[in-house]
Formats: structure tokens, C-alpha cells, sequence
């Protein structure tokens, strides 16, 4: 018996509550952010693998597992498998008419996502920020945001590792009268910056927030705009891996680096 997981609790939450929109897009997101288990035909060969299809009655699905633990009780016996986050496994077989089986047999979380359900969700993650100029003229607290995104915003930064120091989420006043939120990421390493404000888009997406919007910007931490917003903001402290060990610029696995997804054969 393995332990619960994140995935278990979201489809928990979502089967608890069929028709809360949030809940649904909570556990897509997980899918997306999850480290999955894929069974593979083969072992890897470099960049290239094959999982292996199931006809079901349902169609043709590729099978993976939230817990390598959970493929071995599906197999009942070693098998080739592929780790790869679970956005890098939708993108791969999106538009391929394939669907995706997860912890099917082995997990409260079982689940078949037909081929059209993982079109939407790489249409849904492609979704990305909009670039856009304006002048802050004060910062205040943030006003009272929904606990649904202050969760999908901290659930992201937790998942970006060494790639900023801290962020802030405070109120913004714009010259031109324009009032929102604004999210600051502090230390942030120049090449992350486009994958940070991909993750706050994200975040907003998958809350299930309507029409809402929070702006992100990248500040030195001793610059005056920083101390400004800290003075009045919501404090996240993104975690630091150890420096041995931080591998967040040069994975080596297959599917790890998203400019260089697996080749599917």
C-alpha cells in the first residue's frame, strides 16, 4: 500500500464535487505539474522512447503512475518506464489521438484522460502571459484575494527551486488611475524569468479565478520598488535546493528540459 498523494487528494476533492469547475481544473493542474511514471515498449534510446499504447474499449491510451511504487504493482514485475513531468507527457501525445491511463488498478486516483481532454490541457498550460508597460506609482496590501489562487500561487513557488529568492504579492497603483495586484519576484535568474510568469499564469488559470489578473514583474532585492513592496506585501520564500545537488538549467533525464521534449516513436 503506498502513501497517498497530491494527485489522490485533488481527485478526491474533484470527485466529491462533479460540478465545481475549480476543483476539476485543481487536479488538471496537478497532472500537469506531477512527475509521471510512463510504461515504455523499451528502455530509452537517448532522446527517443516508445510507450506502450493499450487498445481499450475507450480508445488507445499510454499508461503512467504518480508513484514508481504504483507502476511495479501494476506490472507485477520490472518493466522499461520513462520519468517525465506530467506536462512534458501531455505535449507528447496530444494530437496524437492517444489518451493517457494514470494509476489505472493501483490508486484512488485511476483515471482514463481521453485524447481530447490532453489537447485542452496543453491548449490550457500554452496560455501563457501577456507582455505590457506601465509606471507603479504606490504599492498597498494586496486586497482580498481568493484562497483558491493564494493556494495555486503558493503550490507553483514551491515548485521553483532555486529559480528566485522570494516573491512579493502586493496591491499596485498605476499612473493612470489603473489599480490591480502585482506579483515581484526578487533575485530571480535572468533565463527563469519567462518560466516564472508562465507559472503565476498558471496559477491564475488553474484556480479557476475569473477574469482576474495579477501583473509580474523581476526587481533586485535592494531596489527601492522592492523595499516599497515589502513594506506592505504578502511574502512567499521560494525553496533553495542544496548547491550540490541543484540540476534546474542542465537536466539529463529524457523529457526533463522542455526545449528538448522525447522524441515518441
Amino acid at each position: 500500500m503506498t502513501d497517498t498523494t497530491i494527485l489522490d487528494l485533488a481527485h478526491a476533492a474533484m470527485s466529491a464535487a462533479p460540478e465545481d469547475d475549480a476543483a476539476r481544473l485543481r487536479f488538471y493542474e496537478r497532472i500537469a505539474d506531477a512527475e509521471l511514471f510512463v510504461l515504455l515498449e523499451e528502455d530509452p534510446a537517448g532522446d527517443q522512447i516508445t510507450p506502450q499504447v493499450f487498445a481499450l474499449e475507450d480508445g488507445q491510451f499510454v499508461l503512467a503512475f504518480d508513484l514508481e511504487e504504483r507502476l511495479s504493482a501494476f506490472t507485477e514485475a520490472p518493466a522499461p518506464y520513462a520519468a517525465l513531468p506530467g506536462r512534458v507527457v501531455v505535449r507528447m501525445l496530444a494530437g496524437q489521438g492517444i489518451g493517457l491511463g494514470l494509476n489505472l488498478g493501483v490508486a484512488p486516483s485511476e483515471m482514463l484522460l481521453p485524447a481530447e481532454a490532453l489537447v485542452w490541457l496543453v491548449q490550457t498550460l500554452d496560455a501563457g502571459p501577456q507582455a505590457v508597460e506601465a509606471v507603479p506609482e504606490r504599492f498597498h496590501p494586496p486586497a482580498q484575494l481568493p484562497q483558491a489562487l493564494l493556494t495555486a500561487l503558493d503550490a507553483k513557488l514551491a515548485l521553483a527551486a532555486g529559480l528566485a529568492v522570494q516573491a512579493l504579492l502586493a496591491g499596485v497603483s498605476y499612473a493612470g488611475g489603473r489599480r490591480g495586484h502585482m506579483l515581484a519576484f526578487l533575485g530571480a535568474r535572468p533565463e527563469a524569468h519567462p518560466a516564472l510568469a508562465h507559472a503565476v499564469a498558471e496559477a491564475l488559470t488553474f484556480s479557476g479565478v475569473e477574469a482576474g489578473e495579477i501583473d509580474v514583474t523581476f526587481l533586485d532585492p535592494a531596489s527601492p520598488a522592492a523595499r516599497q513592496m515589502a513594506a506592505v506585501a504578502l511574502r512567499f520564500d521560494l525553496p533553495q535546493p542544496a548547491e550540490e545537488t541543484e540540476q534546474v538549467l542542465s537536466p539529463a533525464a529524457p523529457g526533463m528540459d522542455p526545449a528538448k521534449p522525447p522524441i515518441l516513436r
